[in-house]
């Protein structure tokens, strides 16, 4: 019989609390930043935090994921492969890379043998490139958020020893990841250090060659958020495995929600096709509210180009979370407004509409009479039949703040008469205590199931008691059940954490066999830009360049971050970013996809109000638009 096809669930965590909270959510797996490094400057967590977090995971056979997935400069090598070992120390299951110094440290013997995951950072979007990674030892490849399930598929086709990790909900970034450079060059923040200042979510005038005006003040690069928990079964299919949510800035509300939504969904992709498909961790996440996406931060609902380029994937209007649609503006008073819907409400509720400016203006319920509304002050843009969004319910976010899930493993105890005493079993985890027998008066069954069971606060629930033999007539104290029980889970807990980690060294220990090959292999490129930029390499500290070099790259470059001046100006106009969104389709002027013909003169640029532009390329072959930094 085929083997089941393992389904992960890989969720946020901003910190340790956060993660915990994720697994009892249903993750079956959790990324979270170490204390540098890690992509999110603002996310960083020390060495013993995580390790609280690996052992807590580690008892449900969850995973814990470190990223360790920007950029690194030469003088930051050393520190990050001490940083490396402390993970390895604390046994985290894999850690995410972009730098390709790391593989070489690795190679080198530098730092302990290790799982390693090429971060979305890599540009994964080819099975070229997909092939290449895997064979530079990595396990993992975490593929670009623009692909079609028709690109996962051929990527699984063409590389199925490669685990596929893909994004399925939070934000979307416009550039393919690991090539924007905006930040830096507008900013001198790198996106690629984990200090974005989201160039994207700006507003722009976008002018024609002659300098027309063509759109105004609009947030052109703005994208909805990613959504595809209806597209999950056939991501599955594709051959993708793990299925992660964005979001390690995000609140506690949201990681809690959002991954219940998620495991729910999964759990019954999982019953149905039982005979194909296993999650991939243990227990079952009891969650004590209704799940619901509309409930947290989201700019609006995309499912990107997963069915292929689709219209309305970006939110020109506003980069700022929208919430749920609650109804329409019915009738107005001086003081107050009613709304037409089924929506309840309650004070302190916050509300937002786009307004005939076509800007987002949000205002706060003071009072809530069913749907009648009173605001603290009456918005001036309001008007009947404007369309309302929540953007904070107070119900909903009072609940959050409470305990919402427990996740507990089924458990089936034995209880054993021995010669000297009793034997508490559960699978091949036993306790053995002794004690004088005496011969119960009455049936002691009830009693020894009640104690038995008593499983509250404990990461587990009783599912049967037995007894050997099976017309047991011992008396037993309560005493001694409940010290029996106690040791049981406690020795359970303890060998569950140590069985997965000790099939984690294993793990390890063939991974490192796996980067021994890689000098036999040459570099991939991604298009033509990768040749006339090679800093899309990201190529920043030594170690990294003689990686490259010894796996065939001919010329190699600095990171855009490193670039002096004098090499910026050479390059002309730096390319930014590569994104799949295209500005011209989206406005609904691309003639190969039944747009309108444009009356403007290209190029077209993006212009911000302190007078920087940017050049647009539009390569229609591809499908590609890319972002050209002014000079």
């Amino acid at each position: 019989m085929k083997p089941l096809q393992t389904i992960e669930l890989l969720a946020p965590a901003k910190n340790a609390e956060y993660g915990m909270a994720a697994i009892d959510h249903g993750a079956d797996a959790v990324y979270i930043g170490a204390e540098s490094f890690g992509a999110r400057a603002a996310a960083g967590n020390p060495i013993e935090d995580i390790a609280m977090l690996c052992n807590y995971a580690h008892l449900f056979g969850a995973r814990v994921y470190v990223t360790v997935n920007t950029i690194v400069y030469d003088e930051e090598v050393e520190k990050t492969a001490e940083l490396l070992k402390k993970l390895r120390e604390i046994h985290v299951d894999a850690v995410l890379v972009q730098d390709m110094a790391i593989m070489k440290l690795a190679e080198e013997g530098r730092v302990p043998p290790m799982v390693f995951h090429a971060s979305t950072q890599t540009d994964n979007r080819t099975a070229e490139k997909v092939d290449w990674l895997h064979s530079m030892g990595f396990k993992r490849v975490v593929l670009a958020r623009e692909l079609s399930v028709e690109e996962i598929a051929a990527i699984h086709k063409a590389v199925p020893g490669a685990e596929l990790e893909v994004f399925v909900h939070g934000a979307l970034c416009v550039s393919y990841s690991g090539v924007c450079y905006a930040s830096q060059h507008c900013f001198k923040r790198s996106a690629n250090r984990g200090e974005c200042a989201q160039f994207c979510r700006l507003s722009f005038d976008l002018k024609d060659a002659d300098g027309h005006v063509i759109e105004k003040s609009r947030h052109l690069l703005s994208l909805k958020d990613m959504c595809q928990i209806d597209s999950l079964e056939k991501m599955m299919a594709a051959g993708a495995t793990s299925f992660k949510i964005e979001g390690r800035l995000k609140d506690l509300a949201y990681v809690k929600n959002v991954t219940a939504a998620y495991s729910k969904r999964l759990d019954e992709i999982v019953k149905k096709n039982s005979q194909r498909y296993r999650r991939a961790s243990s227990g079952q996440s009891n969650c004590l509210f209704t799940p619901n996406l509309e409930k947290t931060f989201h700019r609006g609902y995309t499912s990107y180009f997963l069915n292929g380029r689709q219209p309305h994937i970006f939110s020109p209007d506003t980069p700022k979370v929208m919430g749920e649609f609650v109804g329409k503006v019915k009738e107005i008073r001086t003081h107050s407004f009613n709304v037409a819907g089924t929506a309840s409400f309650a004070n302190g509720d916050g509300l937002c509409f786009i307004n005939d400016r076509r800007e987002l203006e949000g205002f706060r319920v003071n009072r809530a009479e069913g749907n009648r509304l009173f605001p603290l002050a009456m918005p001036k843009g309001l008007c009947s039949g404007t369309a309302l969004y929540r953007n904070n319910d107070q119900e909903f976010e009072r609940l959050m703040k409470k305990q919402t899930a427990e996740r507990k493993m089924a458990l089936e105890l034995t209880l054993v008469e021995t010669e000297s005493g009793f034997e508490l079993r559960a699978g091949h985890i036993s306790v053995h205590m002794e004690a004088e027998k005496q011969t119960a008066m009455k049936s002691q069954r009830e009693n020894i199931e009640r104690q038995l069971s008593k499983l509250g606060g404990t990461p587990y629930y009783c599912q049967a008691v037995h007894t050997v033999p099976e017309n047991f007539r011992c008396f037993v104290p309560s005493s001694l059940l409940a010290d029996m029980r106690r040791q049981l889970v406690e020795k359970l807990s303890r060998c569950r954490v140590a069985d997965h980690e000790k099939a984690l060294e294993k793990e390890m220990e063939n991974a490192l066999k796996t980067t021994e090959t890689a000098s036999l292999y040459k570099v991939v490129e991604i298009g033509e830009e990768y040749r006339k930029f090679p800093y899309l390499y990201n190529i920043s500290n030594r170690l990294a360049e003689r990686f490259y070099r010894e796996k065939g790259m001919e010329r190699a470059a600095d990171a855009f971050e490193l670039m002096s001046a004098a090499s910026a100006r050479d390059a002309d106009e730096p390319l930014i970013m590569q994104c799949r969104h295209c500005i011209k389709y989206s406005l609904g002027y691309c003639t190969k996809k039944g747009g309108r013909q444009p009356q403007w003169c290209e190029p077209l640029f993006l212009s911000l109000p302190d007078g920087r532009h940017f050049r647009l390329e539009f390569k229609c072959n591809e499908c590609q638009m890319n972002v050209y930094g002014n000079q």
